[in-house]
């Protein structure tokens, strides 16, 4: 487990401590990949009790849809960001490439939970959670209070991606453009994340340098092909 460094509970979990056999060892959450369902509910329940709480995890769709979570009975909705303001009530992003972002609004006690890859990014769905949290508090009444934690990301030199891709989503973040080691074009999510919660107003922003596609520890797409996801978990304190 990666402590997010927000100022309520919020972790990243890493592969390790589930059940899951190969290609998924073993704490995989995702409930899409191949894993054996048994398995993969076990594992959620592994990750609720280190959050001390039952955890609603999105199923992401690769766009800015957000979600509101009402309570610890909701099913599960498709969406990108989840966002909840009652108090014991815990959400998770999963991920293994993309990044998953955590955010807490101090004002309000709000949290959500991010699945943030290139076209989510690129879409906008940084801003669709943020003005959710936003909606909670009624609009810009308290400045500032605002942290985000962004969670281990395949990095801007092992994310290759085609030049004209590269260019279209630099036109919008270009902070995003990177370059791999071998000189070719790339793309560095999570720095373009944390450009964009600076400029959103956001005064504390954590954001891991760890990279899934360099560290066995973490589940990588990229790296892996068939394999499990991590979670991104925070709690609504």
């Amino acid at each position: 487990m990666i402590d997010a460094g927000l100022r309520v509970r919020a972790f990243f979990t890493t592969r390790d401590g589930g059940v899951s056999e190969a290609p998924y060892a073993s704490l995989n959450v995702a409930d899409h990949v191949g894993d054996a369902p048994e398995a993969v509910a076990l594992n959620r329940a592994i990750v609720s009790e280190r959050a001390g709480t039952p955890v609603t995890f999105l199923r992401a769709q690769h766009g800015i849809t957000v979600a509101r979570v009402h309570g610890f009975d909701q099913a599960p909705p498709a969406a990108d960001a989840l966002v909840t303001s009652v108090p014991g009530v815990a959400v998770a992003a999963i991920a293994a490439d993309c990044a998953p972002v955590l955010m807490h609004d101090e004002a309000t006690g709000a949290v959500a939970a991010i699945h943030a890859g290139r076209e989510g990014l690129f879409a906008g769905v940084i801003d669709a959670a943020v003005a959710e949290l936003l909606d909670i508090r009624g609009g810009w009444r308290t400045p500032g209070e605002l942290s985000a934690s962004i969670g281990p990301t395949i990095c801007g030199q092992c994310y290759e991606v085609p030049e004209d891709l590269r260019a279209r989503v630099g036109a919008r973040h270009p902070s995003a453009m990177a370059t791999t080691r071998h000189g070719t074009a790339a793309l560095d999510i999570s720095r373009a994340i944390e450009a964009r919660l600076a400029q959103l107003g956001f005064d504390q922003v954590v954001r891991s340098r760890v990279c899934t596609a360099e560290d066995p520890e973490l589940f990588s797409h990229r790296g892996e092909g068939v394999t499990g996801r991590f979670a991104g978990v925070v709690v609504c304190e």
